[in-house]
């Protein structure tokens, strides 16, 4: 049983508990209705991040397979040499959006010369080789994958604490806070009946003594 709240038993306190577990229950049916919604998203992303992370292994495995067979086909210089100076300038965009009250990040590239984004990239065709063409397009296009994935992962974080903290404010609303507030106005409510039902006996022994003082006097009369 949940502790009573230290108030004074009166109808006025009894009212103002009344609203307080009136609009206690209200919030906590929001924030109920919050944390389902809360967990339904989250668990369509853990799906979604499952699935992407997947991709992007297996995508990165054949790129690395590829670059293994170049390298061991092509002088390490001209490797290096190729690998030393980018052929575009990218930089990466964070914005947020709102899912539930959480922040969550939205990412993307932004390619500086946009007129070379899907152009391959240029060196010499008398050193290279078909492995290493792959290995440039299978890195070149994991890299949008990874950035996807690395913003499900960060909003699942965010989502996941945002969930913690829902549950909390429920659990205390469902456990403590309402049961409380009841517990409280039960108790009121007796006291208030006890003092009422006394009051009402205290009045009627004083009606019965005043009709026995009346009768007394006609007697004596």
């Amino acid at each position: 049983m949940a502790d009573l709240l230290n108030v004074n038993p009166t109808r006025m306190e009894l009212s103002n508990l009344k609203d307080r577990l009136e609009l206690a229950s209200r919030g906590y049916k929001l924030l109920k209705d919050k944390q389902d919604e809360l967990m339904r998203q989250f668990i369509e992303l853990v799906r979604k991040n499952d699935q992407l992370r997947k991709e992007v292994e297996d995508d990165l495995e054949e790129g690395m397979k590829s670059f293994s067979v170049a390298k061991s086909l092509l002088h390490e210089n001209y490797l290096e040499e190729i690998m030393a100076i980018p052929s575009r300038s990218v930089e990466m965009n964070i914005n947020r959006k709102n899912i539930m009250s959480v922040q969550v990040p939205q990412m993307n590239f932004d390619y500086h010369n946009k007129s070379q984004e899907d152009e391959p990239l240029k060196y010499g065709y008398l050193n290279s080789n078909s492995e290493l063409d792959a290995t440039f397009e299978q890195f070149n296009n994991v890299m949008s994958k990874m950035l996807d994935l690395a913003e499900i992962e960060k909003t699942c974080q965010l989502m996941a604490s945002e969930i913690e903290k829902t549950r909390r404010r429920v659990n205390a609303l469902e456990h403590l806070t309402i049961p409380q507030l009841e517990n409280t106005i039960y108790f009121i409510q007796m006291k208030l009946d006890e003092s009422e039902r006394a009051e009402i006996t205290r009045l009627m022994k004083i009606k019965d003594m005043g009709q026995a003082e009346d009768q007394e006097a006609e007697e004596k009369e």
